[in-house]
């Protein structure tokens, strides 16, 4: 480490402080469905959630690998490029935080260090065919293999215990999706912390510290694997109640489906060095789960704004990244500056959250309505007994001889 720079210095900081924006902003991807279910209380969730993405990081390098030897050419890549990749990628974050839109931290750090080689370098600085097979395809097979398998998991729960009452059951679903939870914790640390570890391990070779292809040192992955677990901790309450509350409304059932499928989906990715969006994948999931109970619905309005969110992140923390390259391939004044510009923006977003604050006291709140959530709630039901409230009427009976006198009824 005594050959580290100033410049390489500020980069790892960065790439620490992604780490951190990626913990808060993913937490909702182990925890959402158990909050809002009621399996573990808020405060709770999001302190196991952080103990096992620590523990998630060390069990893998595979992704790190596939990041810092794989995405980009390492040849011609100056420190700064990554620097500014770390921009973009923070930057989108905060931005889809603040919305509390669950987009991808993975692509938002995918799109940022491909925008800056592209500026950078030009394309010769991208592997295409790493980019296809390992980012793209696996952002579109993910949600729609987890919320497959979420969607025939619920049914065949909900199949198995048809017989069982549903009340009786909820207590031993709830212990099972608190287990759930902790895989995909578990494999949020083993997928979405080596990203960081990835991005230090490639700085590291560009600053000449680290030979072409070496793994993460030691304390790359005892740093990466506590800031993702801080951030955690803190827990990105307003994406928390999005995935919560707003895709759809979650039974214990529901919410057991929904996990235990995400979870498979991204250790096996971490196993064969996909590096999906877990994000993507939890999300799927709970739109499955949310099909697979009769009588469920998905909440279309609030996918959609997600739908249009992942799209977008690739692209647009791609230009803020290549605009950020822009800058620092000046020199120390345009590091400089883009330093100054990340703190400055990052500070007004978090003034802007203060407005409406979301924390673990009402993030089980349902979001706000809106334009036509609130039209329609003011919509009276119609009646059933087709007489209007505070009417009524006298309908003559039938007498039953012409000796009975005719009897009224009254409706």
């Amino acid at each position: 480490m005594e050959h580290i720079t100033l410049l390489l210095a500020i980069v790892i900081v960065t790439a620490l402080v992604f780490d951190f924006t990626n913990g808060f902003h993913d937490t909702a991807n182990a925890m959402a469905t158990t909050i809002s279910t009621g399996a573990l209380k808020p405060k709770i969730a999001v302190a196991m959630s952080a103990v096992l993405n620590l523990v998630g990081a060390f069990l893998s390098v595979e992704v790190a690998k596939t990041i810092s030897g794989g995405l980009i050419n390492e040849q011609g890549i100056q420190t700064e490029v990554i620097f500014a990749a770390l921009v973009g990628a923070i930057l989108w974050n905060l931005f889809t935080w603040l919305l509390g839109l669950p987009s991808s931290s993975s692509h938002a750090l995918f799109g940022g260090l491909i925008g800056a080689t592209l500026m950078s370098v030009g394309t010769s600085g991208v592997n295409g065919g790493v980019v296809i097979t390992k980012v793209l395809i696996p952002a579109l097979a993910a949600p729609v293999v987890a919320g497959l398998a979420a969607l025939l998991a619920t049914r065949l729960t909900y199949l198995i215990g048809s017989r069982t009452d549903e009340k009786a059951t909820a207590k031993g679903y709830r212990a099972g999706q608190i287990a759930s939870a902790g895989l995909v914790s578990l494999a949020h640390g083993t997928n979405d912390a080596q990203k960081t570890m990835g991005v230090i391990t490639l700085a590291l070779v560009t600053g000449g510290v680290l030979a072409p292809g070496a793994n993460p040192p030691l304390w790359v992955i005892v740093s990466a694997g506590t800031a993702i677990a801080l951030g955690t901790y803190l827990g990105g309450w307003r994406i928390i109640r999005t995935m919560g509350t707003g895709l759809t409304d979650l039974r214990p059932q529901q919410g057991f489906a929904a996990q235990t499928s995400a979870a498979t989906v991204i250790l096996a990715s971490s196993h064969l060095g996909f590096s999906l969006s877990t994000t993507q994948s939890c999300s799927g999931a709970v739109m499955g789960a949310g099909l697979g109970r009769r009588g469920g619905v998905v909440r279309w309005s609030t996918a959609t704004r997600m739908f249009v969110a992942w799209g977008l992140t690739l692209p647009s923390a791609g230009l803020v990244a290549a605009g950020a390259e822009f800058l620092t391939g000046q020199g120390a004044w345009g590091v400089t500056v883009v330093a100054v510009l990340l703190v400055a923006v990052s500070g007004a977003i978090w003034l802007a959250s203060r407005r409406q604050p979301v924390d673990h006291t009402n993030v089980t709140a349902a979001e706000p309505a809106d334009i036509v959530t609130a039209a329609l709630a003011t919509v009276p039901p119609p009646h059933t007994t087709g007489v209007a409230p505070g009417l009524s009427t006298t309908i003559p009976s039938p007498a039953v001889d012409a000796g009975e006198p005719a009897r009224t009824a009254t409706v």
